[in-house]
C-alpha cells in the first residue's frame, strides 16, 4: 500500500471506506508529519482533538453513517473560524482569539451543517497565511513567514501560504484557502499544487474573518483536479439564513463530469496575459500545457481582456476600502488583543490597532479609509466600480467566443524570501493575472503544469464562467490524466 501521507484524498477516502487503514492510523501519520512544524505551515495542532475526531470517524464508518470523505484529515486555512482550535487570522490582534463556533465550510467538511451530515473530514490545525489575507508572499503573517517546500529560501505564494506549503509538503492531504485576488491559485501555481476559486457566493463567507467582502471567497486547495472536485462539493451550498452573499443555488456534484472530452472545447488565450511582463521560463510551461489540451481536441481561440491592466488599481482600491470598514471591530473592546496601557477609550482604540496590526494591515487600512473619505469616495472609489463593471463585462463577451480561459497565473515563479519587503508595489504587480477573475466573481483555478527557473513549480490558470466550476475541473483533470506534472513533489519528501 502506498505510503498515507503520499495518497491523495481521493485515494484515502478509498482506503479508508474500505477499512485498510483507520481514521486514527491516518490522523497520527499526518500529526507525526507536521510535528516540528515544518516551513512554518501550521499555527495550531492539538492532536487530542484531532485523534478524537478520527475516532469519531472510525465510529461512523463501523456504523455505516460515514460521510462521502470521512476521516480524511484537513488543514484549515487561520481565517476559518473554529471551536477546538486558536483563529488568528495571521495577526497579534487576534492572539490566542476562540470562536465560539465553526465557519459554515469547517462544518460542511466536518461533522455537518444543522440536521445534514457534513463530509466527516478530521481537522489536523489550522495553518498559517497573510495577516487578515492580505499578502502575496505570506511573509506579513505576525507568527513568522512561511517557506516554500521547493526551495526553502522562496516564498510560498499567498495569502494562503501555510495551505499550499502543507499540501506540497504532504503535512496534509488537504487545505482550505481563501481567495480574494488569488490568494488560492497564486501559492497553489508557486508550490506545485492544485487550487479552486469557485464563483463568488458558492461557499458560504459565514465564520471566515472578512477582508474585503465582496471579494472574498473559499475553495480547495489540494494536488490532484479529482480531489477538488470532491472538497468543492461538500464545501459549497446555500447558506442564505447566515450569509446575505450566498447564491441560491443547490449543492452540486462537481466530480460527475470529470470524464467529460476535451474535443472541440474552445480555450481563450487573452493576448494581454502573455506580454513583455510574463517571464519566458513561465511561458515555456504554459505553452507547453496549451500545446497538451490541443492535443485532447481541445481548440485555441485568440481573445481580448482589454482592462487587463486596470486590474490591479482598481482593486487596490476597491479591496482596501472594505477593509478598513470591516476591520473597524478589532478595536480592543468585544475581542482580541487589548494595549494594556491607556488613558481613556479613544487611546485605547489608537494604542490596541497600533500594537495588534502589521505594517501591510494598517497600510491597506489607511489606504481604504482615504478613498472612502469625503471628496474622494466619487473620483476613486466610485470610478473603480465603474471599471469593476466594465472588466467583468469583458469576460462575457469573450466568453462568447470561448468556453474556458487560460493563460499564466503570475508573471514569474516564486521569489525569494525578502525580495518584495521594501517594495510592497512589487508584490501588487504580481498578482496582475488573477486579479480580473476575482473582480468579476468569476471562478478560477491553478493547475501545475510543469517547472520554470530553479526548478520552481507553474501554475497553468484556467478561468470559467459563473458557475462552470465543474467544466473547469474537467479540463484540469484531463489534462493531468495525460500528464505527471501534479504527481511531483519537493526532494527529500
Amino acid at each position: 500500500m502506498t505510503q498515507l501521507h503520499n495518497m491523495t484524498v481521493a485515494q484515502l477516502a478509498q482506503t479508508l471506506q474500505t477499512k485498510q487503514a483507520s481514521a486514527v492510523e491516518v490522523a497520527t501519520a499526518f500529526l507525526a508529519r507536521a510535528g516540528g512544524n515544518p516551513h512554518n505551515a501550521f499555527l495550531d495542532i492539538d492532536s487530542e482533538v484531532t485523534l478524537a475526531q478520527a475516532q469519531a470517524s472510525d465510529a461512523r464508518i463501523a456504523a455505516g453513517t460515514a460521510g462521502t470523505l470521512e476521516g480524511v484529515p484537513i488543514a484549515h486555512k487561520d481565517v476559518f473560524v473554529t471551536r477546538d482550535f486558536a483563529t488568528t487570522a495571521g495577526s497579534k490582534i487576534l492572539n490566542g482569539y476562540r470562536s465560539p463556533f465553526d465557519a459554515t465550510v469547517v462544518q460542511k467538511l466536518g461533522t455537518g451543517v444543522n440536521a445534514q451530515g457534513g463530509a466527516g473530514m478530521v481537522t489536523l490545525g489550522k495553518v498559517n497565511c497573510d495577516e487578515f489575507a492580505m499578502g502575496s508572499a505570506n511573509e506579513n503573517s505576525a507568527y513568522g513567514p512561511v517557506t516554500n517546500p521547493w526551495d526553502t529560501s522562496r516564498v510560498p505564494g499567498g495569502s494562503s501560504g501555510g495551505s499550499a506549503a502543507a499540501v506540497a509538503a504532504r503535512l496534509a492531504p488537504a487545505a482550505t484557502g481563501t481567495d480574494t485576488g488569488g490568494s488560492i491559485r497564486q501559492p497553489a501555481s508557486f508550490c506545485g499544487i492544485t487550487g479552486i476559486k469557485p464563483t463568488y457566493g458558492r461557499a458560504s463567507r459565514y465564520g471566515m474573518i472578512a477582508y474585503a467582502s465582496s471579494l472574498d471567497q473559499a475553495g480547495p486547495m489540494a494536488r490532484t483536479a479529482e480531489d477538488c472536485a470532491l472538497l468543492l462539493s461538500a464545501m459549497c451550498g446555500a447558506d442564505l439564513d447566515r450569509d446575505s452573499t450566498s447564491l441560491d443555488v443547490p449543492a452540486e456534484n462537481f466530480s460527475a463530469k470529470l470524464g467529460d472530452s476535451l474535443l472541440g472545447l474552445r480555450i481563450g488565450i487573452p493576448k494581454e496575459f502573455f506580454g513583455e511582463g510574463l517571464a519566458a521560463d513561465v511561458r515555456a510551461a504554459i505553452d507547453a500545457a496549451l500545446k497538451a489540451l490541443e492535443a485532447q481536441g481541445a481548440k485555441l481561440v485568440p481573445i481580448t481582456l482589454p482592462r487587463t491592466e486596470l486590474a490591479i488599481p482598481v482593486y487596490y482600491i476597491i479591496a482596501p476600502a472594505e477593509a478598513s470598514s470591516n476591520l473597524s471591530r478589532f478595536d480592543g473592546v468585544k475581542f482580541g488583543h487589548r494595549a494594556k496601557d491607556y488613558t481613556d477609550l479613544v487611546s485605547m482604540y489608537k494604542k490596541t490597532r497600533a500594537e495588534g496590526f502589521g505594517e501591510e494591515v494598517k497600510r491597506r487600512i489607511m489606504t481604504g479609509a482615504y478613498v472612502l473619505s469625503h471628496g474622494y469616495y466619487d473620483a476613486y472609489y466610485l470610478q473603480a466600480q465603474k471599471i469593476r463593471r466594465m472588466i467583468a463585462d469583458d469576460f462575457q463577451r469573450a466568453f462568447a467566443e470561448c468556453d474556458v480561459i487560460a493563460g499564466p497565473v503570475a508573471p514569474t515563479v516564486a521569489w525569494k524570501l525578502g525580495n518584495n519587503a521594501s517594495d510592497p508595489l512589487a508584490d501588487y504587480l504580481a498578482d496582475i493575472f488573477t486579479l480580473p477573475a476575482s473582480l468579476a466573481g468569476l471562478p478560477g483555478m491553478s493547475v501545475p503544469v510543469g517547472f520554470g527557473e530553479g526548478h520552481m513549480p507553474v501554475g497553468l490558470q484556467l478561468i470559467g464562467n459563473y458557475l462552470q466550476e465543474a467544466r473547469l475541473l474537467n479540463v484540469a483533470h484531463q489534462y493531468q490524466l495525460a500528464t505527471d506534472h501534479h504527481l511531483q513533489k519537493p526532494e527529500g519528501i
